[in-house]
């Protein structure tokens, strides 16, 4: 695919500082990015910094009103962008999107785009909820063009506590992804989804257990793309780091330590789902006996009893119905696709896919990967290495495709 062309706009607030990582993160990914500055952005972020960070000139409305020496600018920027992020967006130029207004270089750019729009508020909270700020809020969403990211509740700058706080910027950037894969479209709206994620932990004693590198990364992609489609998203979840959770991704989370947890908690889940997707690194086996202190190192069994975890997507295909979709994953080294094919018919899954854990920059911890993907009926597609957001979009391209 084409370098995805990215429009940011940035607005007067104090978060414009945020926006520096949303920049320099698209630059470094390879997308071509352009950025235009209000008048108010300007006194908290020059443009010679979004500049250096984007690695192409900023705009501002000392371009927009001088002579054109060909096409307008705004004209020139509102075609060329395939998706548009203004961040932070503040209640004035959100009344002025809201009522079709436009008097500055970004406003202006707007109008004459029709590619997907990003809006990230941030302001004070009694700002936030003021109802004629609220109501210029509704007012924008019922234009699809518009796609809204927060805002969040935490300390704002101004040291209160509350509502108005701006989407960090590696959901910024996801959402941007997926915008681009689907130009707007919501096709799972009204889908509830189920995901797990994570490794599981089979404990010994207090302090040992059986375990596997699996970070959640895939799951976390999969859940962020099904609600940047429009679905609901139960994220059943293992131990995972601070920072990967504090992505936004799952309507509802659900968190577990070991198989039998994450077996009792899906299968609780099962009957509302239309989709199911099992990306988790769930244990084969758990030792036979778990106890409750510390054993002493000499103490430690020289060969240790093992007895079998419980067998998740096996339980989930005896018990799922016709119309719900139940979705596998193999980690496999060497030949991924025979051993996929045999779990997909053996665990009576509707899609398996197949992903190396032995190439570079693919499989577990990696934000990338590749992978092929299988269904019920004996087609195949192959996923060249991509984000693993983008390989999340392509999969529920090809569930859908599904009879």
């Amino acid at each position: 695919m084409d370098a995805p062309k990215i429009l940011i706009g940035i607005g007067g607030g104090i978060a414009a500082y945020k926006v520096c990582e949303v920049v320099s993160t698209l630059a470094k990914s390879g997308a071509a990015v352009r950025v235009v500055l209000t008048d108010g952005a300007q006194q908290f972020v020059t443009p010679l910094t979004f500049a250096t960070l984007a690695r192409h000139a900023a705009y501002t409305d000392a371009d927009f009103w001088q002579p054109s020496h060909g096409r307008p600018l705004h004209i020139e920027l509102g075609e060329w962008a395939d998706v548009m992020l203004i961040a932070p967006l503040t209640a004035n130029t959100l009344g002025k999107l809201a009522y079709g207004l436009a008097d500055n270089l970004l406003t202006n750019t707007v109008l004459a785009s029709t590619c997907p729009v990003l809006l990230a508020p941030a302001m004070n909270t009694d700002m936030w909820e003021q109802p004629s700020v609220q109501r210029n809020w509704r007012l924008v969403q019922e234009d699809s063009r518009f796609h809204t990211a927060g805002p969040g509740a935490g300390r704002l700058a101004c040291d209160r506590l509350g509502a108005g706080r701006m989407a960090e910027p590696p959901d910024l950037v996801a959402q941007l992804e997926s915008l681009r894969h689907t130009q707007g479209q919501r096709d799972l709206a009204g889908k509830q989804v189920l995901i797990n994620t994570g490794g599981t932990r089979e404990f010994l004693d207090p302090v040992r257990f059986i375990g596997n590198p699996s970070t959640g990364k895939m799951g976390l992609a999969l859940a962020q793309a099904a609600q940047h489609r429009g679905a609901t998203v139960t994220l059943v979840h293992g131990p995972m780091s601070a920072d990967l959770l504090k992505l936004d991704a799952g309507d509802r989370r659900i968190a577990v330590t070991s198989a039998a947890e994450m077996h009792q908690v899906m299968l609780q889940e099962l009957p509302t789902a239309d989709w199911i997707l099992l990306s988790a690194a769930v244990a084969d086996v758990q030792p036979a006996t778990t106890y409750p202190h510390k054993l002493p190192k000499a103490d430690l069994p020289a060969a240790l009893p093992l007895v079998p975890a419980p067998d998740i997507a096996a339980d989930l295909g005896q018990r799922k119905q016709p119309s719900q979709r139940l979705i596998g994953f193999a980690a496999q080294t060497g030949d991924i696709v025979t051993p996929a094919v045999e779990k997909l018919e053996r665990k009576r899954l509707d899609a398996i896919v197949a992903n190396p854990i032995d190439l570079p920059d693919s499989g577990f911890g990696s934000d990338h990967n590749q992978a092929v993907f299988l269904d019920k009926t004996g087609r195949k597609r192959a996923i060249a290495p991509c984000s693993k957001l983008l390989m999340a979009h392509r999969l529920y391209d090809f569930v859908q495709s599904i009879e």
